[in-house]
């Protein structure tokens, strides 16, 4: 009745509004390149992704892409309830225009990754949530796309296989295969992405550098989150926001003897230094640092009030400082500084992304990012006493 209402102008009460998923939105991604998305729920992700699925026809404008496209997008998308894991296998593969022989010659391996055992026969309507994706993801990346386009599909799989598919993500780029991807895990943007977008209200916030990216969204966030939030760029390149209530006035990175430092050696003792200035009367205000790999990825974080220290009432005006000392455990790697002052309830006044640079020197080849002193003891166990323990 609303539809024909529209279309007889004499029966029109109110007039219909027009509402944009997407507009304006311009992007190009070259072949090979991992642009992350990012944004709030509502802000145009997934219609987004499936635009350039071919899902959806833009009402404006067009899309053009170069190669096969597999796409992951929301759960339930692509398969048949009632069929088996195994023809809707065999079925994205005919509508991806791959032979059945080329099929067959991957199901082993597709079977392998997706690791859900005998369910392969079983129609995927009894499937959980994880198993479907564990099948939908191994299949999209076994039949050889160009473009890899994945809609937050590791948000409902296990911590092992979303291990693995991170693994597989990393694999993607060696072999320079274009991936899009939308995803909540900040972390896992900054860690995969050559590039990232910020979505909102349909259009596109921020693109560039998955960091910097991730930093104003994580600003957005928190200016959302308070009615007089600010978000800004200082010279140095530097988001900061906060409401203001007070201001980071020094930060320093020094080493034993009280000297500033940008380079330091594993194991060596560091201690941060954070002065602010209280813009107004402040109770109990937290001051926070954060340490970042060059990925952006989160290594160590600690406050103020994690750290049972209580700093009573600052007057307008007044200047507060915390010291945080700690033993650089960390392993040979660039790192970056994020400090804050907070409420207690854990709301910004300022917040200043990566504002200071440092590097960790190791002669030794450690994984990951911790370096930990570690005790080895080794011991020899000869032939002979070996038979003797098994025949005991």
């Amino acid at each position: 009745m609303d539809r024909l209402a529209e279309a007889i102008p004499l029966l029109r009460s109110t007039p219909p509004k027009e509402f944009w998923a997407l507009r304006d939105v311009s992007l190009t991604v070259e072949q090979g390149e991992v642009l992350g998305v990012i944004g709030p729920n509502g802000s145009g992700k997934s219609t987004l992704l499936q635009i350039v699925s071919g899902i959806l026809e833009p009402t404006r404008g067009r899309v053009v892409a170069k190669g096969r496209i597999a796409a992951l997008l929301e759960l339930g998308a692509g398969f048949n309830p009632e069929f088996s894991g195994r023809e809707n296998v065999f079925l994205n593969g005919e509508i991806l225009g791959i032979s059945r022989r080329d099929m067959e010659r991957v199901f082993p391996d597709i079977e392998r990754f997706a690791e859900i055992g005998s369910f392969m026969e079983r129609p995927v309507k009894e499937y959980s949530s994880g198993m479907y994706v564990r099948l939908a993801f191994s299949t999209a990346i076994h039949v050889d796309p160009e473009i890899l386009i994945v809609d937050e599909a590791l948000a409902v799989g296990d911590a092992i296989f979303a291990n693995r598919c991170i693994k597989k993500f990393e694999e993607l780029k060696q072999r320079k295969v274009t991936v899009l991807f939308v995803s909540h895990d900040l972390g896992l943007v900054k860690r995969l992405s050559d590039r990232a977008a910020l979505m909102l209200d349909g259009k596109v916030a921020a693109y560039g550098s998955p960091s910097e990216v991730v930093n104003k969204y994580v600003g957005l966030v928190l200016e959302r989150q308070g009615q007089q939030s600010i978000t800004e760029r200082t010279e140095g390149g530097v988001y900061r926001h906060g409401d203001g209530a007070s201001r980071v006035e020094k930060v320093e990175l020094l080493d034993a003897a009280g000297n500033s430092v940008t380079s330091v050696e594993t194991g060596q003792l560091l201690t941060i230094r954070v002065r602010a200035r209280a813009v107004k009367r402040l109770e109990n205000p937290i001051i926070g640092v954060l340490i970042r790999n060059r990925l952006g990825i989160d290594v160590f974080g600690t406050n103020t009030r994690i750290e049972g220290v209580e700093s009573g009432v600052v007057e307008a005006g007044d200047m507060f400082e915390a010291q945080f000392t700690f033993d650089c455990l960390l392993t040979r790697q660039d790192y970056t500084l994020t400090v804050a002052t907070q409420y207690p309830e854990g709301f910004s006044q300022d917040w200043l992304d990566d504002c200071i640079a440092f590097t960790v020197i190791d002669k030794r080849d450690v994984a990951g990012l911790a370096n930990f002193k570690t005790k080895v003891t080794w011991t020899r166990i000869p032939a002979a006493e070996r038979s003797e323990a098994f025949k005991g």
